[in-house]
């Protein structure tokens, strides 16, 4: 089983849930929701029945019963089978255990750093510290509400990793705006002059396709 299928997070989400108990779709989504594992799980509903359809073809569920509550219509009710229970410990374990090379966007971003004029990259640069900030506020507070309702760290420890990598990824950009801002950064001269170079050969091409459109008028 290792290996197969394993792409997508949120079908991991939807056996561990099943490993709890038995649940319809819905139920999964509104659960989910509830603790607040779309903030680290990419969810929505099509997506969710899709992954229950993936997992019921490979026996890693199965369909137990049908229900209908009231006018609502019939909803099919899901357990997990125990070839979906050696697949969730195998497959967590594997995640817990193995660091894996991910490729971030804002990591592809800035291995073409250089593409972008000084001023702009160190004014994009100070955008993005400044929602970083923001958004550590806002999870700081969150944090202390959460507190307050007296949930266990165990059921909010993704949260805190999260925080805890946005905050050295604050503290690293902060430390990387200093060091354009004030020349430090080692290959600046190299940017700079690449940049020059690019602008002139831009302005070239633009000033001669502004003569030929004047030929041709």
């Amino acid at each position: 089983m290792a290996g197969r299928g394993r792409g997508n997070p949120l079908a991991l989400a939807v056996l561990a849930l099943l490993y709890e108990k038995p649940m319809h779709p819905y139920e999964l989504a509104t659960t989910m929701r509830e603790r607040r594992k779309e903030e680290s799980i990419k969810l929505n509903y099509g997506s969710l029945y899709a992954v229950v359809q993936a997992l019921q073809k490979r026996g890693l569920i199965e369909e137990l019963e049908t229900v209908r509550e009231g006018r609502r219509p019939e909803r099919t009710v899901y357990g997990i089978t125990e070839r979906g229970r050696l697949e969730l410990f195998d497959w967590l374990g594997e995640l817990i255990s193995t660091p894996v090379k991910e490729y971030t966007n804002f990591e592809a971003a800035l291995s073409l750093l250089p593409v972008l004029p000084v001023e702009d990259a160190l004014a994009l640069l100070r955008e993005r510290r400044t929602k970083l900030e923001q958004e550590l506020t806002a999870a700081d507070a969150l944090r202390e509400w959460v507190g307050k309702q007296g949930v266990p760290r165990l059921y909010y420890i993704e949260w805190e990793y999260t925080v805890r990598l946005r905050r050295a990824e604050l503290e690293w950009v902060a430390e990387l705006i200093e060091e354009i801002a004030e020349g430090r950064l080692e290959g600046m001269d190299v940017w700079r002059s690449f940049q020059r170079e690019f602008q002139g050969e831009f302005q070239g091409e633009a000033q001669g396709e502004g003569r030929r459109a004047e030929d041709r008028g």
